[in-house]
């Protein structure tokens, strides 16, 4: 049962209308805090329009301008999630630079738009805490067939620590998710449309110690924690919850 943890918090979260980003603005809305949840996908995320603590908004976070207005209606900001991503799958010789560019698009450059904008307000106001998704296939882990992908949770984690070395002494926390394989619609849809879905989902389950896939809700209450004021001395970090997918 939520206790409160995040109670009167104000927070933003990408890619809020499925999978991680939707687990997490749930999660944070059970703890009190009063998040606007933001995606494309109009029809999902209106879904959130019901939950307590939560208010929506069609948000393209590729889109600088629309985030200069958003930036507008805040005056006070204590969390952001940045969860918008994108997976390209393949080596080098799959990726044509249009995929790098999209990839970077929305996998890094939002993270910039959004941090960008917001922190100034974060530090007016004596501090705040950034989230960042990342992932373990990322510079810990080198991972098949997700180069560009893998390039960009990387320069996530590169980002994440930039953050913490220049405002840490000003009030700002920065942390970097990295998850193994989760159980999403993305993940589902890129199952779905293998040759074979059902050797494609044994093969992510194999490299899982725990035989499993990760929940949208195991990664949402990590984000809870590092968002609360349970975590203070933590920053510049990169946390892996895997299920013992980097053992081997």
């Amino acid at each position: 049962m939520a206790d409160g943890r995040l109670q009167g918090k104000e927070i933003i979260v990408t890619a809020a209308a499925q999978g991680i980003g939707r687990a997490v603005a749930e999660e944070f809305a059970k703890e009190g805090a009063n998040v606007l949840a933001t995606d494309i996908n109009s029809e999902k995320l209106a879904e959130l329009n019901s939950v307590k603590g939560i208010r929506t908004k069609i948000l393209d976070v590729t889109n600088y301008d629309a985030i200069k207005e958003l930036v507008k209606d805040f005056s006070k900001l204590d969390v952001l999630f940045n969860c918008a991503g994108f997976v390209h799958n393949g080596s080098i010789l799959d990726c044509e630079e249009k995929d790098w560019d999209l990839s970077f698009d929305i996998n890094v450059k939002s993270m910039y738009r959004l941090t960008r904008q917001f922190l100034p307000i974060m530090l007016a106001n004596g501090g705040g805490v950034i989230i960042n998704m990342a992932s373990v296939a990322s510079s810990i882990k080198g991972v098949p067939n997700r180069f560009v992908y893998s390039t960009t949770k990387g320069a996530v984690i590169a980002f994440t620590k930039a953050l913490a070395a220049d405002f840490t002494a000003q009030g700002i926390r920065t942390h970097a998710i990295c998850p193994a394989t989760v159980d999403t619609p993305s993940l589902r849809g890129r199952i779905n449309s293998a040759p074979d879905p059902e050797e494609a989902m044994k093969k992510f389950l194999a490299r899982q110690k725990q035989g499993r896939l990760g929940r949208p809700d195991e990664i949402a209450k990590l984000a809870v924690f590092l968002a609360s004021d349970e975590a203070p001395y933590m920053t510049g970090c990169e946390h892996i919850i895997d299920g013992g997918w980097m053992l081997g």
